[in-house]
C-alpha cells in the first residue's frame, strides 16, 4: 500500500533538488504517491496566499510533507511561509541531526550532534510594532506550555535515540523572566529522566564551545531564535547547510524539509546539491517505519561521498546535480 505524502518542491533550486530525491526514493523501492503543491511567491500570484488553505488542507490530510526550499522576502512582502506552516499546523519542535558525512572536509573531525529548537513564539511571534518615529518594539514571548513541551521531546528523543546528554541553551543572566521560565522547565523535566544528563550552557559560550570542541555535545536544546542562529553554525561543522537534513515536528504531523535556502543565483543550472533534502527524505522514511530502505539509501550516499570522484560544487567537486544523483541511483542498484 503506498503512502501518500504531500510534496511542496519550492522555488529557486527547490524544484531540481525535489526531482531527485522523487527519483532516489522511487528507485529504493518505497511506494509513495505524492500530491503536489506551490507555494511561496507561485501561489500569491495564483491564489493570492503564499500558503494557500489546498496546501494545508492537503498536508493536515495525510499528516506527512517533503518540502523544499521558499524564498522569504526580507524587509518587505509576505510573511515567512515556514513560520506560517509551522504556527498553522503546530509544529513546535524543530529537529535537525548534524552528522559528518564521509568524503566532505571539514576541519572539526567527526561531529554527531542533534538540534532541538522550540518552533512557535519567542521572537519569532512577529509581535513588533512602532512606539514612535525611530523606535520599534518587538516582543519575545516565551510560555510555560511551549517551554515545557519543547523540554520533553528532546529529553524523549535522548531517551529513544540513545542519547547520553541534554545541554540547555539559554540567556538566562540576562533575561531572566523569559529565559529564566524556558531553563526552569527544562529543569522540571529533566528530573523525569534521571538516566540523561543535563548540562546548562549560556547561548554566547554554548557558539564558542561549539567551534572550539564540537565533539561535547549530544542534543541542544534551545528557544526558536537562538535554535535558528545555532543550528546553522552547527551545520557549519559538517560542510554547511548543503549536507544537512530537518524536520518540523507536531503531535500528528510532520513535515521534512532541507535547511538551505532557494539559491536562485543557481537556480535551473543542474548544480545544485540534493544532499540535504534527500537528508530530510530520510528522517521521514525512518518516521514512516521505512528504515531498510532509508539505511540502503543512506549507505548509497556515503559511498558516493567517500569515493570523491563525483560530488557537486559546494563540496569541492563539479558534478551536476544529474551526475551525483545517477551516481547514488547506481549505487543502489549495485
Amino acid at each position: 500500500m503506498a503512502y501518500t505524502i504531500t510534496l511542496i518542491p519550492g522555488d529557486g533550486i527547490g524544484p531540481e533538488v525535489s526531482a531527485a530525491v522523487v527519483r532516489i526514493l522511487a528507485a529504493a523501492g518505497v511506494p509513495i504517491e505524492w500530491e503536489e503543491h506551490i507555494a511561496g511567491a507561485q501561489a500569491l500570484n495564483r491564489y493570492g496566499d503564499p500558503l494557500p488553505f489546498a496546501l494545508l488542507e492537503s498536508i493536515e490530510r495525510n499528516r506527512v510533507a517533503l518540502k523544499g526550499p521558499i524564498t522569504t522576502p526580507i524587509g518587505g512582502g509576505f510573511a515567512s511561509v515556514n513560520v506560517r506552516l509551522r504556527k498553522e499546523l503546530d509544529l513546535y519542535a524543530n529537529l535537525r541531526p548534524v552528522r559528518s558525512l564521509p568524503g566532505i572536509p571539514t576541519r572539526f573531525g567527526s561531529v554527531d550532534l542533534v538540534v532541538v529548537r522550540e518552533n512557535t513564539e519567542d521572537l519569532y511571534s512577529g509581535l513588533e510594532h512602532i512606539v514612535v518615529p525611530g523606535v520599534v518594539e518587538s516582543l519575545k514571548i516565551i510560555t510555560e506550555r511551549a517551554s515545557m513541551r519543547i523540554a520533553r521531546f528532546a529529553f524523549e528523543y535522548a531517551r529513544r535515540e540513545n542519547r547520553r546528554k541534554v545541554t540547555a541553551v539559554h540567556k538566562a543572566n540576562i533575561m531572566k523572566l523569559s529565559d529564566g521560565l524556558f531553563l526552569d522547565c527544562v529543569r522540571r523535566v529533566a528530573r523525569e529522566y534521571p538516566e540523561i544528563e543535563i548540562e546548562e550552557k549560556i547561548v554566547d559560550n554554548a557558539c564558542m564551545q561549539l567551534v572550539m570542541n564540537p565533539q561535547q555535545f549530544d542534543v541542544l536544546l534551545l528557544e526558536n531564535l537562538y535554535g535558528d542562529i545555532i543550528s546553522d553554525l552547527a551545520a557549519g561543522l559538517v560542510g554547511g547547510l548543503g549536507v544537512v537534513g530537518g524536520a518540523n515536528l507536531g503531535d500528528t504531523i510532520a513535515v521534512f524539509e532541507a535547511v538551505h535556502g532557494s539559491a536562485p543565483d543557481i537556480a535551473g543550472k543542474n548544480v545544485a546539491n540534493p544532499t540535504a533534502m534527500l537528508l530530510s527524505a530520510l528522517m521521514m522514511l525512518r518516521h514512516l517505519g521505512e528504515v531498510e530502505a532509508a539505511d540502503r539509501i543512506y549507505a548509497a550516499l556515503c559511498r558516493v561521498l567517500a569515493e570523491r570522484q563525483i560530488r557537486t560544487r559546494d563540496v569541492g567537486g563539479t558534478a551536476t546535480t544529474t551526475e551525483f544523483t545517477e551516481a547514488i541511483l547506481a549505487e543502489l542498484e549495485a
